[in-house]
């Protein structure tokens, strides 16, 4: 069948995305989903740091690439041997298209599966190969095995978690990975427990699912810290106790924990904002990071510190999630209340607009901007 995707041409694209545009949105030749895939036709796909990431180089992927690893869709058709979903469910999509079977995922790391992080890292499906194609044949590779800015993708069964029809696309794709990614550093990663202290760096959409996730485990204080102060005052509105721009940061979080957070959850990727959330640590606490350094740079920490303050440091990739398990939780708390996740939008674009979304997000002024890759009519009768 045929497709119009977004495909990536180049890494280090500058910005103005629009002006130079990497992305090209193209028809494709798109495969019928092998034994254990699945076809969507996708109705949101979030942008996410973790595309621009791509664009800019300091996630280095083959090119050509259909981008884009946040979505929610309908299963329009299955591969052999998938019998636990059925066309007509509606999915949200995850970027680690987990095996269910290597030693990570049996023993309830799926988000570390090790044939996954493989696959991914090649632009490849988990069973192998690419499902997109140029018309001249040349293959387009698969981003985190989802490729969203797509009309319709193929994607591993172990990408899919099938979600009540009746919750809006547009909401349930934001569970794909900001809040996946954010919440579960916090609940997951961090186990935050009533009455911890918590401050979390960087208010994207990762962020600010970060603040929600540390609200819902009733941290107190909880503290927001970004150069923005419309992110700041949406933390606030989100449940953080307090918000500091980042030159103000390090001093306040310590003047309103008596030393340092029990946790900071550090959601910007950049070595000196790292080293400053583990200053801004207390002592036996964690610091956890969530934002994706370039490659080749390097963390400094007080080495004496780690030993004698009892520190923590961890990594949080998707949050620890179990998607299977995380997805429909998350949903659950959204239905109650309890998680609002509609504040995390910021408008829809046509698909035709990528490069202009990916100028606004790299501008940092905005949290979570959806494409529609099959218009606004794909929501409605999703």
């Amino acid at each position: 069948m045929k497709t119009r995707a977004a495909v990536l041409q180049r890494l280090e694209a500058p910005s103005p995305y629009a002006d130079s545009k990497p992305l090209v949105v193209e028809e494709l030749d798109l495969d019928e989903p092998h034994a254990g895939e699945l076809l969507v036709r996708v109705a949101a796909a979030g942008l996410c740091h973790s595309d621009l990431s791509v664009i800019n180089g300091a996630r280095p992927r083959p090119v050509p690439m259909a981008l884009g690893h946040e979505a929610a869709g309908v299963v329009e058709r299955v591969g052999a041997g998938v019998t636990d979903v059925a066309e007509g469910d509606h999915v949200v999509l995850t970027f680690v298209p987990s095996c269910g079977q290597c030693d990570r995922c049996s023993s309830g790391n799926p988000a570390m599966c090790r044939p996954a992080a493989a696959a991914n890292g090649a632009g490849r499906m988990l069973s192998g190969g690419q499902r997109f194609a140029r018309t001249d044949g040349t293959p387009v590779y698969q981003h985190l095995g989802v490729s969203a800015f797509s009309q319709h993708t193929i994607v591993a069964r172990g990408s899919a978690v099938v979600v009540d029809k009746d919750i809006p696309l547009d909401t349930a794709v934001l569970v794909g990975c900001g809040v996946l990614t954010g919440a579960g550093a916090v609940l997951n990663t961090g186990g935050v427990r009533p009455g911890d202290s918590v401050a979390v760096i960087g208010l994207g959409g990762v962020g600010l699912s970060a603040i929600m996730g540390a609200a819902l485990a009733n941290a107190t204080p909880l503290i927001a810290v970004d150069p923005v102060q419309a992110k700041r005052d949406l933390a606030l509105e989100l449940g953080a106790t307090a918000a500091f721009a980042p030159d103000e940061a390090e001093q306040g979080i310590k003047d309103l924990t008596g030393g340092g957070a029990d946790f900071v959850i550090e959601c910007v990727g950049i070595p000196a904002v790292m080293e400053q959330a583990y200053r801004c640590t207390g002592p036996a606490g964690t610091t956890i990071y969530v934002g994706l350094p370039h490659p080749s740079k390097q963390l400094t920490i007080p080495a004496l510190s780690v030993i004698a303050e009892g520190r923590s440091v961890r990594g949080s990739y998707m949050g620890s999630a179990a998607p299977q398990r995380d997805v429909p939780r998350l949903l659950k708390l959204w239905r109650a209340g309890r998680l609002p996740l509609e504040k995390l939008r910021a408008g829809t674009l046509e698909l035709d607009s990528v490069n202009e979304a990916m100028d606004t997000l790299h501008g940092g002024e905005t949290v979570r901007q959806l494409l529609l890759p099959n218009g606004q009519g794909a929501l409605a009768a999703g």
